[in-house]
């Protein structure tokens, strides 16, 4: 699952349950560090930590810096020298510092809203920015708000900004590509931008896909499954998948999807021909990723005839086919993980 919505949803049930929690988050890193600035970590009223923030020994001094935080119900800042004797002595030996967010989050009904706002928006594939507004005085730090800033400038949640400031706020955010603490007024707002999961459209629902999408999912893709056959698309088979569509022919597989320039499209089908019609349409998309299995003769007849249909030769050379990372697979499972080694890899070098 992805890991800000998995964050998201532990949250909510804590705060269901009326249990107050502290979110830990890495706002500011000079140097090197095993995480990076926006890593989160969850620490409930029982000890238990759900996420990480980079493990080792700046994990466990937040843990008990939380356990401080959730006894006094007042937030604070936690530096961190990731290169001191402490670290060092632990195997930390990256060099850099370390400012951690540790957050108090009561269990309030507009908590639960936002947090649930969030898991929705993530699990929807939307971006956002989720803004905590502190203030810090010699009585220590508070949080007077957060609240979920969207691209369209919809704000979701509490924020006692002025809207003056706010608008100044939205008309920056695309400075903020990652986790940044501004300056406002007398406060400062952390601002985390929180992306979208990447959707990967999974054409074909045979042997190969069952562990594709199942893995996929695990790193945090978003998994739509495409298949032409009920028997073999469905969510007994693909428990994972976001969406599952059954479509009447191949020739219709990406109709009516919101293909775009996150998405990833994977095509797995069980013909020649299916995978020709399909890899036509993608083609027309402006789908970041497209691979297609494929020994490399099936390849070229299916570019062949695609050429012969009047698809450029500089279009095909985007086409990762045969697709997946060479690591020397033949199982079902084996290809799973080539393949989703080589969308982790691509997705990696995603502008942000």
């Amino acid at each position: 699952m992805n890991i800000d919505r998995r964050i998201a949803e532990v949250i909510c049930e804590q705060l269901e349950n009326d249990h107050p929690i502290v979110l830990a988050s890495i706002v500011d890193l000079q140097g090197s560090s095993p995480r990076h600035r926006g890593a989160k970590m969850v620490v409930g009223v029982d000890g238990k930590s759900y996420g990480t923030i980079g493990g080792s020994l700046l994990e466990h001094t937040a843990i008990r810096e939380a356990e401080t935080v959730l006894i006094e119900r007042q937030s604070r800042f936690m530096d961190f020298d990731l290169a001191n004797d402490g670290a060092d002595s632990a195997g930390m030996i990256c060099g850099g510092k370390a400012v951690v967010l540790l957050d108090y989050i009561s269990a309030t009904r507009e908590n639960v809203e936002l947090f649930r706002s969030w898991y929705e928006t993530v699990s929807s594939g939307k971006d956002f920015y989720f803004l905590t507004q502190v203030r810090e005085d010699r009585n220590g730090v508070s949080v007077p708000g957060h609240s979920l800033l969207f691209p369209d400038g919809t704000v979701v949640g509490h924020s006692s900004l002025p809207i003056s400031l706010i608008e100044n706020l939205k008309a920056g955010l695309h400075n903020y590509s990652v986790t940044t603490v501004v300056p406002i007024g007398d406060t400062r707002v952390v601002v985390d931008p929180i992306r979208n999961l990447k959707t990967l459209y999974c054409c074909g629902a045979g042997h190969v896909a069952v562990p594709t999408a199942h893995i996929a999912a695990m790193v945090g893709f978003r998994v739509v499954v495409i298949d032409d056959r009920a028997e073999f698309a469905n969510t007994e088979r693909f428990p994972d998948a976001a969406q599952i569509c059954v479509v009447k022919d191949f020739n219709r597989a990406l109709k009516g999807l919101e293909v775009g320039k996150d998405s990833f499209i994977i095509i797995l089908t069980r013909g020649h021909q299916f995978d020709r019609m399909v890899l036509e349409q993608a083609l027309k998309t402006d789908a970041f990723y497209i691979g297609m299995i494929s020994s490399r003769k099936k390849r070229e007849v299916i570019y062949q005839a695609l050429l012969a249909k009047g698809i450029q030769q500089d279009e095909l050379d985007h086409v990762h086919s045969p697709i997946g990372m060479d690591i020397g697979s033949e199982t079902p499972e084996d290809i799973a993980v080539s393949i989703v080694a080589q969308l982790i890899k691509e997705r990696a070098r995603q502008p942000a």
